[in-house]
């Protein structure tokens, strides 16, 4: 993996992550199944944790931790 490429992975991931987190909650007000969009919220916030933990992207940015709302 390349270490430059991290950074843009990261902030690609939370941005995945904070629309997805979006969309869930329309379909939850809607009253609609959101089980697909919650595992995918859950695989994209486990790609974000390895990123952040094993790069060492994650200090040279201020990752703030994404939380299920």
């Amino acid at each position: 993996m390349d270490e430059d490429q991290d950074p843009y992975r990261i902030l690609k991931l939370r941005a995945e992550i904070l629309e997805l987190g979006s969309a869930i909650r329309q379909l939850q007000r809607e009253g609609l199944d959101d089980a697909a969009a919650q595992l995918l919220i859950a695989r994209k916030r486990a790609q974000l944790d390895v990123l952040v933990k094993t790069g060492s992207a994650g200090s040279r940015l201020n990752i703030t931790d994404i939380r299920r709302s």
